[in-house]
């Protein structure tokens, strides 16, 4: 017999085969963990698309409140225009326009502004992506942060992203991570004198429609807005929701009936309601069942009790076999 590619082909195909018919067993299925549960004094956002105005006061408060250096698309450069998240920008407002842009909240002929910032994942991919604990959830906030010391670049939170928040600066030769972290430095600064004392992209909203405070109070006060009969006068708080600055009023939209955040990939810190389809506004459909909890159980089976490493093992040493053997019978011949 002749060792020629297709016969080391077959060898290895059946391997491979035994390898998978291994992983099959009914002792070897995958079972799914649970979504992790929201840390009891969980904080977040609840933006509302039908409130902002586009003014960018947020984004501009945003690098503020966290040292980003300005991000120009304009060949004079004279404003901060950045168009997205990046290595030097961690929240950014855009919008969607259909049509002849008349009318702001409709899909057709209409526009809305949207914001893109972390959503603060209750089990969150780029957590359990990250090797190295250079992403971490705080267990009472809720917060995720980044933790640059431990970082060794390896962007596997970028990629785990359902959301496509975590950026990677290229542009630098010490190149870090960059992502929102609501402004936890301010959180829990003592200074009394100091300017941000929450999320600054809340602070300086002046609609309310970036609001901070408790992810169950924002999510209450989400239920609220939805209830409102639209076109009626309503009452929005603005800030922080326990806290609030002097109210803004106008009359209530036509809310999408969904608080996006709610229930997605194991829910989100910052919710959002929207006057258009949230997959119009850049945020995808996803199931409940969060990726981290689906991967972490695929991970767990396979590796658990070395199970998949022997399996491959055996399908190499099947494989030297089969080839060991048509040596010998070629010398044979």
């Amino acid at each position: 017999m002749t060792l020629d590619r297709r016969n080391f082909m077959k060898a290895a195909l059946g391997g491979t085969a035994a390898a998978t018919a291994a992983v099959a067993l009914p002792s070897n299925k995958a079972h799914a963990r649970d979504n992790k549960a929201m840390p009891p004094k969980a904080v977040g956002l609840l933006f509302d698309s039908t409130l902002c105005i586009g003014c960018k006061a947020c984004v501009t408060s945003c690098k503020d409140a966290n040292d980003m250096p300005a991000e120009f698309s304009t060949p004079d450069k004279l404003w901060d225009t950045p168009l997205d998240l990046s290595g030097k920008t961690l929240n950014v407002i855009k919008s969607y326009a259909e049509g002849t842009s008349d009318v702001k909240d409709r899909e057709g002929n209409g526009y809305a502004f949207v914001k893109k910032s972390c959503l603060h994942c209750v089990d969150p991919s780029c957590v359990s992506a990250c090797p190295v604990t250079a992403m971490s959830k705080d267990p009472e906030s809720g917060i995720v942060s980044y933790d640059a010391d431990k970082c060794i670049g390896c962007r596997y939170c970028v990629a785990a992203c359902p959301f496509g928040v975590p950026r990677f600066q290229y542009d630098t030769a010490t190149p870090r991570i960059q992502k929102c972290q609501l402004c936890k430095q301010h959180l829990a600064s003592t200074d009394a004198e100091r300017k941000y004392k929450f999320a600054a992209c809340a602070q300086v909203c002046p609609t309310g429609a970036t609001l901070f405070g408790p992810v169950e109070l924002l999510k209450a006060e989400a239920q609220r807005r939805l209830e409102l009969e639209a076109g009626v006068a309503a009452v929005y708080p603005r800030g922080h929701i326990e806290t609030p600055f002097p109210s803004h009023e106008k009359p209530a939209p036509d809310y999408k009936k969904r608080i996006y955040g709610d229930k997605e990939i194991g829910g989100t810190q910052m919710l959002l309601l929207a006057g258009v389809s949230f997959g119009k506004l850049g945020y995808p459909d996803l199931p409940e069942q969060s990726y981290a909890a689906k991967s972490e159980s695929l991970q767990h089976s396979l590796y658990g009790g070395m199970i998949l490493p022997l399996v491959a093992l055996a399908g190499l040493a099947f494989a030297t076999k089969r080839t060991a053997g048509a040596h010998k019978n070629e010398e044979g011949e």
